[in-house]
């Protein structure tokens, strides 16, 4: 069992998130931020049977930004 599993959430071009687990096939999206927090705790409780289900979920925001030189 793992104690934690973690996502990587980006802004999604269309707009919105996407969240995608690190190590799992586990890929989920939402329109706000309370959305994909919510979005990828149904996708954890749903992608492990309880026994080996992580007990905390860390997501890890990643932004781009271009610069211009």
């Amino acid at each position: 069992m793992k104690s934690e599993i973690i996502f990587l959430v980006e802004e999604a071009p269309e707009g919105g998130y996407t969240a995608k687990a690190l190590g799992e096939g586990i890929f989920t999206e939402g329109e706000s931020l309370i959305e994909i927090k919510k979005n990828v705790k149904e996708a954890v409780l749903t992608h492990f049977e309880e026994s080996i289900r992580p007990k905390l979920i860390r997501l890890h925001f990643v932004k781009e930004e271009l610069l211009t030189v």
